[in-house]
């Protein structure tokens, strides 16, 4: 389903981890692909109030938490710096969909990164 919002359509998710050697692009690519399937699932379930978006939030967390082995397998992980974008991302969605005042911990909290 190709994304509809024009804000989230446009945007380079996890840039700063691409220009980053240190995260293996392929394993990027599959959280860009985590960030990409939330936008769908906001798209297609429009949540109407903060507690649904923290329910799709919540999913997408998961899959990262899930995720974070994969950097380790292949010698990386979600460190402090690579938790602030991801985190940034989680904003940047909430704000794109008109979720303007979610609040930062709460759309990543079951986060183990």
């Amino acid at each position: 389903m190709p994304i509809a919002n024009q804000k989230v359509a446009g945007h380079a998710f996890l840039r700063q981890m691409y220009d980053d050697s240190y995260f293996p692009d392929h394993v990027v690519g599959q959280g860009k692909a985590i960030l990409l399937r939330l936008c769908e699932r906001i798209e297609e379930v429009q949540p109407s109030d903060l507690k649904a978006l923290y329910v799709l939030t919540e999913a997408a967390t998961e899959e990262f938490n899930l995720l974070d082995k994969e950097f380790v397998a292949a010698g990386s992980g979600i460190e402090t710096v690579a938790r602030e974008w991801i985190c940034d991302e989680f904003r940047f969605v909430a704000s794109a969909y008109g979720f303007t005042d979610a609040d930062a911990e709460a759309l990543t909290a079951g986060r183990d990164w």
